[in-house]
């Protein structure tokens, strides 16, 4: 599988590039920042994107969506984060951001299954960050977005978050295989057995108590 990352900007926003052997296409996952430096590696390689998901309505994860989807480019993402394109601050953002005015804009729900680049992407709706939260899941690998990374979880105290949410998704997150590799939403890839065996604030491992304290005080984060 042709697997690659962009994360040079300030946020250290993982945007993913996937696709099977044996063929050009490319999913291209959270591209938030430099369309153009996206497109260059994408060209490199030999690759096209042919089609775009969002694992949740961050600016962050979403930033660059219009000018990397064009006219064409289908943009998924789940429909209680649709509005985080059109009216952000309406939507619960916390913080300000622009409208970002995709035009080809398409609605998954939980357990949607859409095959694009030689594989299939089943969606996984994981609320609690935002209400629109998802996981992508292809083969053994789990795109969790801003639900878990490598050793925390993501902020469920943005306007529009959902402690309570939070905590269901992340038993959700547990009952997958160990073996499966996570590619979060920021910083290193992970699994689900060493997030399992050291994330501290995994259920039951203190959720309740210190889902306020995994990430960096400033807003625009977005994790």
């Amino acid at each position: 599988m042709y697997l690659d990352v962009f994360s040079d900007n300030s946020f250290e926003t993982n945007c993913w590039l996937l696709g099977a052997d044996g063929t050009d296409e490319v999913v291209v996952v959270d591209p938030g920042f430099s369309p153009e430096r996206v497109r260059a590696m994408l060209d490199a390689e030999g690759r096209r994107p042919v089609a775009v998901f969002a694992t949740h309505g961050h600016f962050d994860h979403i930033g660059s969506a219009a000018v990397f989807c064009g006219d064409d480019l289908p943009f998924y993402i789940h429909e209680a984060d649709v509005a985080a394109l059109t009216d952000p601050q309406g939507w619960g953002a916390g913080f300000q951001t622009p409208p970002v005015p995709v035009k080809n804009v398409r609605t998954v729900l939980d357990g949607d299954v859409l095959t694009f680049a030689g594989f299939a992407i089943e969606v996984v709706h994981t609320p609690g960050h935002t209400p629109g939260s998802v996981c992508l899941s292809t083969d053994a690998l789990l795109l969790s977005g801003d639900l878990v990374f490598a050793g925390a979880i993501g902020r469920s105290d943005f306007p529009n978050s959902s402690p309570t949410d939070m905590e269901r998704s992340l038993e959700r997150f547990l009952e997958l295989p160990d073996p499966t590799d996570v590619l979060p939403g920021h910083g290193p890839r992970t699994t689900v057995g060493r997030e399992r065996e050291r994330n501290p604030f995994l259920p039951p491992g203190g959720h309740r108590s210190r889902a306020r304290s995994t990430s960096p005080p400033d807003p625009r984060q977005g994790r």
